[in-house]
């Protein structure tokens, strides 16, 4: 009897135990070798060299000659560095990588390989040695493209579809780290979409396949043998790779690429507006069930938007594709072509609003903006009669004090002429609104996306807010220079 039950509980747990295979027989687990696809694309593959002369230091490396030899007032003569001092030339030398993605010799690297080189030469997987020419670079996304004249068509590669790289696939770098020539790392995508800080259009694909010094503006391959993406970052320590390496997706690349193979520079859509990210204070303080969106700071005068799009409007489609988060919109808008009509859905007043708005050339919209930063001379207006003081209880509700603009807070916090609104005047240590950058000297212009001219105004609309029971109050804050943004304080 003991030992039947001890059988049926050994089989039991055999059973219980027992849970099969993860994956499932014949099943692939990961390529067994990349080789054969590796010898097909590595001859497409470039190491970059780059020189240019800088000044200070040592100068040009020199022998030196003891003191009395017969050869020393001769080669002191010859020294390029004699007498120079501190100005003495010294080369600069660095290395990368790049690809060929036509047979006529155009190549991809990244600008920061090229970035002030006097001197680019290109080495081919044969021995071969060619000068370089740039056609066209392009800092905010870390692209350039490069033309060598080989006499001969050359191997190349192509583009994939960079979305359908997705987290778990497998990829592989073929690049020149640290110069040693054309090697090959392989690795997985390990995240999508990420944001690096390095720039307005960020969304990297990120991978463990070993990238490090020298690899930038190397392709990264899928299984295919596509590129989709060029290898352009590293976090690391000393120099090398700790497994996380960044590339720029080739689906955002390729119409960079496109436009400075032919144009020589890019010619970017620009829809003329200054946003911010919208927060899921904000969203609360405007009744949105969610953060999506991009909120509108300002407008560009002249610009495409001007007279459409408003202070405070949320866009939330642009072209048919929703804006989920507020940096989306920058890369679809210069993604789009200059001088196209395009739909863009806004939120205003609670409801949406559909314009149609003609973009605009964002390189010529730079221009214009940095123009408009001169600011003209205005003359103070004339002081508020509003009797001075903080709004009664909005201190317990939102943790600062307001006061009437007037003369003499202007100059107190040396707020320009054109600024109109209420000026924070206290803000409670350690509250939602200290946190959050509320500063005295800060001029209050909207509340909950209305306009606002007295601190009665402020009051009401706080008041407003609390009866309606929502959990926080939208302000558009500007500071004494007259630059806006906007801020969401939770209700105390």
């Amino acid at each position: 009897m003991n030992l039947r039950r001890t059988s049926i509980l050994a089989t039991a747990l055999a059973a219980v135990l027992y849970l099969g295979p993860l994956v499932a027989p014949g099943q692939a687990k990961g390529p067994e070798s990349v080789a054969e696809l590796a010898a097909e694309l590595s001859p497409a593959v470039v190491n970059i060299g780059t020189s240019r002369r800088i000044s200070g230091g040592d100068g040009m490396p020199f022998p030196e000659f003891p003191e009395g030899s017969p050869l020393e007032d001769l080669f002191d003569d010859l020294n390029p560095n004699q007498g120079q001092g501190g100005d003495a030339l010294r080369e600069a030398r660095s290395l990368g990588s790049g690809f060929i993605i036509s047979a006529d010799g155009v190549i991809v690297t990244n600008n920061h390989v090229i970035d002030g080189a006097e001197q680019i030469e290109i080495f081919l997987t044969d021995g071969t040695r060619l000068p370089a020419r740039i056609v066209g670079a392009d800092d905010k996304t870390d692209l350039a493209v490069l033309r060598v004249d080989a006499g001969r068509p050359l191997p190349f590669v192509e583009f994939g579809d960079s979305d359908t790289a997705v987290v778990g696939d497998w990829v592989m770098a073929i690049g020149n780290p640290f110069g040693l020539g054309g090697s090959v790392t392989l690795g997985i995508v390990s995240a999508r979409n990420r944001d690096i800080q390095s720039g307005p259009y960020d969304q990297f694909i990120q991978t463990d396949a070993s990238i490090n010094q020298g690899n930038s503006g190397g392709p990264l391959f899928d299984m295919n043998g596509k590129v989709v993406g060029i290898n352009t970052a590293i976090i690391a320590r000393g120099g090398t790779s700790l497994g996380i390496g960044f590339a720029v997706p080739g689906n955002l690349a390729k119409p960079v690429i496109d436009q400075l193979a032919e144009f020589g520079e890019t010619r970017r859509g620009w829809l003329g507006v200054g946003i911010q990210e919208v927060t899921e204070d904000i969203a609360s303080s405007l009744g949105r069930p969610n953060a999506f969106g991009a909120l509108v700071i300002d407008i560009t005068k002249g610009g495409p938007s001007d007279g459409q799009i408003r202070e405070g409007d949320i866009i939330l489609q642009f072209d048919g594709r929703t804006i989920e988060r507020m940096r989306d919109l920058p890369r679809v808008v210069a993604e789009t072509a200059v001088g196209k009509a395009v739909p863009v859905i806004v939120l205003r007043d609670g409801a949406e609003v559909m314009l149609r708005i003609t973009l605009g050339r964002l390189e010529v919209g730079e221009q214009q903006m940095a123009a408009a930063q001169t600011p003209g001379a205005e003359t103070l207006p004339p002081a508020t009669e509003e009797p001075a003081g903080p709004a009664p209880g909005l201190q317990d509700l939102v943790g600062f004090d307001v006061a009437p603009l007037d003369a003499q807070r202007r100059g107190e916090f040396a707020i320009d002429a054109g600024v109109k609104g209420v000026v924070v005047t206290a803000v409670n240590e350690g509250s939602d609104a200290s946190q959050k950058g509320i500063l005295p000297g800060l001029v209050i212009t909207e509340v909950n996306q209305k306009h606002i001219e007295t601190v009665a105004d402020v009051n009401e609309l706080v008041g407003a807010a609390k009866e309606a029971g929502r959990p926080a109050v939208l302000f558009k804050v500007t500071d004494p220079s007259g630059a806006s943004r906007f801020i969401a304080v939770r209700l105390g």
